[in-house]
C-alpha cells in the first residue's frame, strides 16, 4: 500500500504539486482567519473611561461667594456669545449656578435649559427659580447619554461636569441635531485622572473628535495649571 501511494506521489506533475499546495495554503489561511474572529469575538469590550461619581451633597456649596469671579464666568460668557436674546444650555446644571447667571444675561428674549439627570437637582432649580423670579429657564430631566435639548441652541456649556459624564461621544452626538448653526460647545473642568473629579483636557478634545466637533479655542483664565477652558463647534 505505501509503494503505491509513493508511486502515485512520484506520478504527479509539477502542476499537480502547486495545485496540492495552493490548497493546503488557502485551508490555513481559512483556520487562521477563524481563529482570529474567535478570539475577537471573545475578546471583552473596552471598559468605559473612569468618570467621577456626580456630587450628591448640599448643593449650596456651588454657590459659595466669589466663585463666579474666581472663574471668571463673566469673560467666559463674552467668549461665548452669551448675550440678550441667545438660547443657552447648561448641561449638568446643578445647583443652578451657571443657570441663573446666564438667565439673567439672555433676558426675557432668551432662554436657559437647565439639564440635569438628577431628579434632585432639576427640583432644586425650580424652586430657585420661583424664590429668584426667573420665567426664562426651562429645566430638563436628560438622559445619560442624551441632553434632550429643543432645537436651536446657540451655546451649550458645561461647568466642571464632563468628568461625570459616562458616555462622552454619544452624548455629544446626539446633541448635534440641537445645534443652531455656529452655535458653539464650551467646557470648563480642571486636569485629573477620571475619578477625581477632573480630567485632562486632551482626553476632552479627543472625544469631541471623536463625536463630530472641533476645537475652536483653548482659554485659562484661572491660571492655576489645573483648570481650563475649552471651546467647540460642529466640525
Amino acid at each position: 500500500m505505501a509503494l503505491a501511494i509513493a508511486g502515485a506521489i512520484l506520478c504527479l506533475t509539477t502542476k499537480d504539486v502547486e495545485g496540492v499546495v495552493m490548497l493546503l495554503l488557502r485551508k490555513l489561511a481559512l483556520t487562521i482567519v477563524i481563529l482570529c474572529v474567535c478570539s475577537f469575538a471573545q475578546t471583552p469590550a473596552p471598559a468605559h473611561r473612569p468618570t467621577s461619581t456626580p456630587y450628591a451633597g448640599d448643593p449650596t456649596i456651588f454657590d459659595n461667594p466669589g466663585r463666579a469671579d474666581r472663574l471668571e464666568i463673566n469673560a467666559v460668557m463674552d467668549t461665548l456669545g452669551i448675550i440678550p436674546g441667545k438660547s443657552v444650555a447648561d448641561i449638568g446644571a446643578g445647583s443652578g449656578f451657571f443657570t441663573m447667571l446666564a438667565a439673567r444675561r439672555v433676558g426675557d428674549r432668551g432662554v436657559v435649559y437647565a439639564v440635569d439627570i438628577n431628579p434632585k437637582a432639576i427640583q432644586y432649580i425650580n424652586a430657585r427659580l420661583k424664590q429668584e423670579d426667573l420665567h426664562n429657564v426651562q429645566t430638563i430631566l436628560g438622559k445619560p447619554n442624551d441632553p434632550l435639548v429643543p432645537a436651536n441652541v446657540d451655546v451649550v456649556f458645561l461647568l466642571k461636569t464632563y468628568h461625570e459624564i459616562a458616555e462622552p461621544v454619544a452624548l455629544f452626538r446626539n446633541l448635534r441635531h440641537s445645534l443652531a448653526k455656529d452655535a458653539k460647545i464650551g467646557v470648563i473642568d480642571r486636569n485629573g485622572n477620571g475619578t477625581d473629579h477632573g480630567v485632562d483636557r486632551d482626553v476632552i478634545i479627543r472625544e469631541m473628535k471623536e463625536a463630530g466637533y472641533k476645537l475652536l479655542q483653548q482659554q485659562d483664565y484661572v491660571k492655576d495649571g489645573m483648570n481650563y477652558f475649552l471651546i467647540f463647534a460642529a466640525a
